[in-house]
């Protein structure tokens, strides 16, 4: 197949383009960074960053652009696509986020931390730190942790199942009102729909998935695939009856597992006896 033919010059990666259009609609309408926050009540650091490409900022900010601009539609559709762009993620995550996102169901075992898909920014940012990340490169990665809870969030938004062991819910953040809105978000996303979150009691003992996060992702075409993953490295297991032995094991724990309705409560508990921040 012959190279794309391009027609316009600008960049074909999605996080160059969006930002490139937010430079060149700006100079069009001959905003400043400062008019442009004053007009639209952000401050107006933020869309130098948007425009550096530091950051991609929210839709709602993005919503407002378009409005400003004259362009309904077309920043939005620039961002969801820079959002969605796998290689904001690094390299070895890629062909993962890849099928992530075309998924039709997913099901996730969590021994140690909240999945990625449930995460508030501020508990994704404390893992990334914890991680080594800083500075820019920090941000971007809390950034395209977070685009990715948009899946679930769409119309036609994929089936979830979430089992976390309950050390997962007894290790908090740093913040107390930091782990609390991290609750808080669990609870919430536990009432929608699409999404089932299973809590493993410490009571259930080993099992064959103790030390080892685990995804299965299953697409348009009835196939599945599982990522399994250590603190240290992370596995796409493609191999049919390797997925099928693990899936074996993942039914094993979520037997194990309380209900759905039980787990929601365990959540709740956990909320009344998370600590607050004291009163001034």
């Amino acid at each position: 197949m012959p190279p794309r033919r391009v027609i316009t010059g600008r960049s074909q990666e999605p996080r160059q383009r969006f930002a490139e259009e937010l430079r060149l609609l700006r100079a069009e309408k001959g905003d400043s960074l400062r008019e442009l926050g004053d007009k639209l009540g952000w401050d107006w650091s933020l869309f130098g960053k948007l425009e550096n490409g530091h950051t991609l900022g929210s839709p709602e900010v993005v919503q407002a652009l378009d409005h400003h601009y004259g362009t309904p539609g077309l920043l939005l559709a620039l961002w969801e696509l820079a959002v969605a762009d796998p290689a904001q993620f690094k390299e070895r995550y890629r062909r993962y986020m890849v099928l992530e996102a075309e998924a039709v169901s997913m099901w996730q075992y969590s021994p140690s931390i909240i999945p990625g898909l449930l995460q508030t920014p501020e508990y994704a940012r404390e893992l990334l730190m914890e991680g080594g990340l800083k500075g820019d490169e920090l941000e971007a990665q809390v950034e395209a942790r977070m685009g990715r809870r948009e899946a679930l969030l769409r119309d036609d938004a994929p089936q979830f199942r979430a089992i976390v062991s309950e050390a997962v819910l007894r290790t908090p953040l740093q913040d107390p009102e930091e782990w609390r809105a991290q609750l808080d978000h669990l609870d919430l996303m536990g009432h929608r729909l699409n999404v089932t979150l299973q809590v493993l009691p410490f009571s259930a003992g080993h099992h064959g998935l103790t030390n080892t996060h685990t995804m299965f992702l299953r697409g348009a075409s009835g196939q599945s695939v599982a990522w399994v993953e250590t603190g240290y490295s992370g596995e796409l297991v493609q191999e049919s009856a390797a997925v099928e032995r693990l899936q074996l094991r993942y039914d094993r724990v979520r037997d194990l597992a309380q209900s759905p309705g039980e787990s929601r409560q365990f959540i709740e508990r956990m909320l009344e006896e998370a600590p607050c921040e004291p009163s001034i």
